[in-house]
């Protein structure tokens, strides 16, 4: 930002300085060879004046001009050229100074229609004088961009410095980092973003807590009502009649798989990510068979499959409520065989390219798909096409994204979610064993 800045600042000071410059210099120059052009002028006025004077009533010149005045008027390394009507010719000339001026600059000045004076000087002084002026303005711009380099510089720094504070405090907020911070910079709009900073973060930090409040009471009254259920569900495991047994066995183990969904998914909503390597199928089990009895009682199938042996960097409760979320909206929404399945991309592009790996969960189904109405705000929480919560999808894509992977919908026709899940770095993904 600094570096923008600065080079912003400096282009519109070298800008200035050739468009202000070389008129400058250029009329320095032309400026010089009025001055010396205008005193040649005065001289010859001077001259004429005198030449004048000797003329008589009848308006030449009698006798032998006299020279004096015009000599001492004429510049040593000058040449005078005096013509003159006299009594004796009517275009009289007198010569006086150098015999020869190198490189002369000329002036004229016509007397009547007899008469004319003609001056005759070097030229070099006057370039040594143009030269200087044109130094002389040269220094003045050089010294003028020199000042807007400088007021460039603090320029930069001061804006550049207090962003960058406040974009790493945004930073530090979007971490979690709710400290607040009492620097100001001195400049009104950034320091009013600061104190919205503040106020954010205490607002922020209050919600916050009040939210983990909650979650913690709602957990622990979840978890009581749970642990009642599993209490008489106890007491059904040891009825006579078989088919209880097996219906009350099963259900204390959704039970208990609820009860530790609820502890998970409670202690990784307190940080920001908590993904580990996990085996992704292995993962996915555990949610397949919980939903095999609702696809059986629809009349439908639901199939797992993919290589048993792909590592992915997640959190498994999250992984496993967002693909029992996909599961969910599958059995509702879709139709046919759901299928689930795991796979590896590799990291390599068309054109050669190197990128990280990732493991992709897809589940597809047979129905009719999603219309191309609903398709853009399927994710969008609140909005639902078939009259539910809709926060389902939105929750899955939310805890997929806090462990740094991606929900998209990647088929309409029929539908296919796709979830992509970063690799872990450190171990590598295997295919000992045959594919499911």
């Amino acid at each position: 930002m600094r570096r923008r800045i600065l080079q912003s600042i400096l282009g519109v000071v070298i800008l200035i300085g050739i468009v202000l410059g070389a008129p400058l210099i250029y009329t320095a120059w032309l400026w010089v060879e009025d001055i010396t052009r205008n005193d040649l002028q005065a001289r010859l006025e001077r001259m004429a004046s005198e030449v004048v004077d000797q003329e008589g009533v009848n308006g030449v010149v009698e006798g032998e001009l006299d020279t004096t005045a015009l000599r001492f008027l004429t510049p040593g390394d000058g040449h005078l050229v005096v013509i003159y009507p006299s009594t004796t010719d009517p275009a009289a000339r007198a010569d006086i100074g150098q015999e020869l001026v190198s490189a002369p600059i000329v002036e004229s000045l016509a007397m009547g229609t007899s008469g004319s004076l003609r001056l005759e000087v070097p030229s070099e002084p006057m370039r040594t004088q143009q030269r200087q002026a044109v130094l002389a303005v040269t220094l003045v711009v050089l010294a003028s961009m020199a000042a807007g380099t400088a007021v460039a510089i603090l320029t930069a720094r001061r804006l550049s410095d207090p962003l960058l504070d406040v974009a790493e405090r945004a930073a530090r907020l979007a971490a979690g980092d709710f400290r607040p911070d009492p620097r100001r910079h001195g400049i009104a709009e950034l320091d009013r973003v600061s104190d919205v900073l503040d106020s954010a973060t205490v607002e922020i930090s209050g919600r916050l807590q009040r939210e983990r409040v909650l979650v913690g009471d709602v957990s622990h009254q979840l978890r009581s009502r749970l642990t009642a259920i599993r209490l008489r569900l106890d007491e059904l495991s040891v009825h006579p009649d078989p088919d209880v047994v097996l219906e009350a066995n099963e259900a204390m183990a959704q039970v208990d798989r609820l009860t530790t969904a609820i502890d998970e998914l409670v202690q990784s909503s307190r940080y920001t990510s908590s993904a580990v390597p996990l085996v992704v199928v292995d993962e996915l089990d555990g949610v397949i068979e919980e939903w095999q009895g609702p696809y059986r009682d629809a009349g439908r199938i639901l199939v797992l499959r993919g290589d048993s042996d792909l590592i992915a960097s997640a959190t498994g409760s999250r992984l496993r409520e967002s693909v029992a979320v996909l599961v969910d909206n599958a059995l509702v929404h879709g139709g046919g065989t759901c299928v689930v399945s795991v796979r590896l991309i590799q990291g390599v592009t068309r054109d050669g390219a190197q990128r990280e790996s990732t493991v992709c969960v897809e589940v597809s189904d047979e129905g009719t798909g999603v219309s191309n109405d609903l398709a853009p705000h399927i994710f969008d929480r609140g909005f639902s096409g078939a009259g539910s919560t809709g926060v389902g999808l939105a929750l899955a894509r939310a805890l997929i994204e806090a462990d740094g992977g991606r929900l998209e919908l990647q088929r309409r026709r029929p539908a296919l979610f796709a979830i992509f899940l970063p690799t872990p770095r450190d171990t590598p993904p295997t295919y000992e064993r045959e594919p499911r």
